[in-house]
């Protein structure tokens, strides 16, 4: 049985108004700046998600599984996002984790995948750079240009409302899940290799 924490809307909204006052009125907090400021916002929670759309063929969800997005290290220049994939039969799969590190000028996002005994997959660490300035709401992470479409990342993030993360091409999404910020559940177990920190090889685009 999921035990399900709620928060009060009228402090959750006053706190979330004062934040995003303080971003668009201090023109010393970059877009990139209040992005990472509206993840960390959320450190240390869980919250349920969806898969809302995928590409025909696609079987890596079937759309009926319970999706978890934990909010579970806010550092103050990067923050890691454990994704839980729970099957029908009740297994799960912990092997994904969202790496966001922030650099002058840009966010770099990183998948870290881990196979259950903590070992790293054997393609990990793949990602890229935020395109432009962004949004406090929105980054897209695109691939150097290549013969093919242009395609990448997508994350949006409306504190307190919505959480959602994707794969896009040509600006379109081609993948996407959904996580409702409203509630917050119990955080989940670690995911795979994390219960100490693993050294961090960077992946080469």
């Amino acid at each position: 049985m999921r035990r399900y924490r709620f928060f009060a809307p009228a402090v959750i909204s006053l706190t979330l108004l004062a934040c995003n006052q303080t971003a668009e009125g201090n023109p010393a907090i970059s877009p990139q700046d209040a992005f990472m400021d509206n993840l960390r916002a959320h450190c240390e929670q869980a919250f349920p998600g969806r898969l809302v759309q995928a590409p025909e063929g696609d079987e890596m969800l079937e759309g009926s599984e319970l999706l978890v997005v934990h909010f579970r290290e806010c550092g103050e220049e990067e923050v890691k996002l454990p994704f839980h994939i729970e099957s029908l039969d009740g297994s799960w799969d912990r092997s994904r984790t969202w790496v966001f590190t922030q650099h002058e000028g840009e966010i770099e996002l990183r998948h870290d995948h881990r196979l259950e005994d903590g070992s790293e997959d054997e393609v990990t660490w793949y990602g890229a750079f935020s395109d432009g300035e962004g949004t406090p709401n929105r980054q897209e992470f695109l691939l150097p240009p290549d013969d093919r479409p242009t395609r990448g990342w997508r994350v949006e993030i409306e504190p307190g409302e919505r959480y959602t993360y994707g794969t896009i091409r040509e600006g379109e999404w081609s993948w996407r899940v959904d996580f409702d910020l409203s509630e917050s559940i119990d955080p989940p177990p670690p995911p795979w290799g994390h219960d100490t920190e693993p050294s961090r090889v960077p992946y080469p685009l």
